[in-house]
């Protein structure tokens, strides 16, 4: 299953393939230590064909031992300390067999749950023999699905040579923008630099000391960066990519980040837990505008909703029904504009608010209000109206001290030339926090 891994472990074999805890390690070190498991893992009865709970983050053992698993087919539930609250949950819903816990000082330790596997996509699975993926999703719009793949084709597009790049593992362990980042970096001979913590200023520092070259991310986080301003204090030189993915980009975020970094190039990914990560290619670095496609991937528009076909797709859910359509398309409830080969996405079709039969998309009211002064970041739902069914709310965190009182009445002024009356939000609530969960996706709820 990881023949090629393998092969390019070998190939790379003194040059660096982690920086962990600020110490290298070298593809000679995962070989040994992925040599190790394979052998291990056999010894303490795991799989094959087992559903594994690997709870980790980005260590020299963790990435030993889902390329291990992998070769015993088994099925991994990768699991971050994100969702530690919901660990025994999720164990539960994916059927977990075994636990295997890595800790902080990369020390492993494995428990036999008493878990049986009755859920007919994950007894197919183990009928055909082949490793699996479950993934929960961030739970950002409801309760968390749990999309589980076959990790066969979900490997295929790694087989193909593409750049070698430094990158910060940004992106966690148990997302599949943190998988497609792991294995990409791995495949092409790169080095993966881990964080202790996912804040602007670790982030700045890693790639100043490591060289680092490329940043997986996400919108709210580039926000984040841009509000802290930390950059200022240290050299980013080596960054040539910035990819950004995983919810809709505000255009003033976007626009900002190219002004202040002309030279750092900015790609926008598509993917989704159930479909993986496409190829895709920005129409220009300040642009929303993107082609998404690769082999055997194809996509149609259907009452403006993104649908897609790709052999990556996933089995189904374990705790949902299926989104699949009839004849077989992936209903990604992506709501989009189309121009020519490239698309814009608008957001999900569950957050659009309904004011009086006008659709009003969070992120365009959001994009308004963070382009205010002391604006550091807004979340827009809708929110009942007896009138017209829905009325816009926006919950906002200042930078200033500003009454809420002040603050509505300067809001209202500042957009009135800017947004349609239906779409200035009619409640305004200022709160002390962000609007991000640990993965850095703006959570509305």
């Amino acid at each position: 299953m990881i023949t090629f891994l393998r092969n390019a472990f070998e190939a790379n074999i003194d040059n660096d393939a982690l920086v962990w805890q600020n110490q290298v390690y070298k593809y000679r070190d995962l070989l040994t230590a992925l040599n190790y498991w394979s052998s291990h893992l056999e010894n303490a009865k795991v799989g094959p064909n087992q559903v594994v709970a690997l709870e980790a983050d980005f260590s020299p053992n963790a990435l030993a031992l889902m390329l291990a698993l992998i070769d015993r087919r088994c099925v991994i539930v990768p699991l971050s300390s994100t969702v530690a609250s919901q660990k025994d949950e999720f164990c539960r819903i994916a059927e977990v067999e075994q636990i295997i816990s890595v800790n902080a000082d990369d020390d492993v330790n494995i428990i036999v749950t008493k878990q049986s596997v009755i859920n007919p996509l994950n007894q197919k699975l183990k009928e055909l023999k082949h490793p699996g993926l479950i993934l929960f999703s961030s739970g950002s719009t409801g309760k968390s699905k749990a999309a589980l793949h076959d990790f066969v084709p979900l490997l295929e597009k790694f087989k193909i040579p593409r750049k070698t790049l430094r990158t910060v593992a940004f992106l966690l362990f148990d997302h599949i923008g943190g998988i497609n980042t792991l294995f990409y970096t791995l495949a092409n001979g790169g080095c993966a630099v881990t964080l202790r913590e996912r804040s602007p200023e670790a982030v700045c520092k890693a790639i100043q000391n490591h060289k680092v070259e490329l940043l997986p991310t996400s919108p709210t986080f580039i926000n984040l960066l841009l509000l802290s301003e930390v950059w200022k204090n240290f050299d980013l030189s080596s960054l040539k990519l910035v990819t950004y993915g995983t919810e809709v980009m505000p255009p003033a975020t976007l626009q900002r980040f190219h002004n202040l970094f002309p030279n750092i190039k900015l790609q926008q990914t598509y993917g989704l837990s159930e479909i993986g990560i496409l190829s895709s290619k920005s129409r220009s670095p300040d642009s929303l505008w993107v082609k998404i496609g690769g082999s055997g991937i194809t996509y149609r528009i259907v009452d403006g909703i993104l649908h897609i076909k790709t052999p990556s797709a996933m089995l189904g859910y374990l705790n949902a029904p299926s989104p699949f359509t009839e004849d077989g398309w992936f209903d990604t409830g992506d709501q989009v504009e189309m121009d020519g080969e490239y698309i814009k996405i608008l957001g999900r079709k569950s957050e659009i608010i309904n004011v009086g039969g006008e659709k009003v998309w969070p992120v365009e009211i959001e994009n308004i209000l963070l382009t205010m002064s002391g604006v550091e970041d807004a979340a827009v739902t809708g929110r009942a109206n007896p009138i017209t069914g829905q009325m816009v709310q926006a919950r906002v965190k200042l930078s200033t001290d500003e009454s809420l009182s002040d603050f509505r009445k300067r809001m209202r002024q500042y957009c009135k030339d800017r947004l349609p009356a239906y779409k200035i939000p009619q409640q305004v609530i200022l709160e002390n926090q962000g609007f991000h969960g640990g993965r850095f996706k703006k959570i509305r709820r």
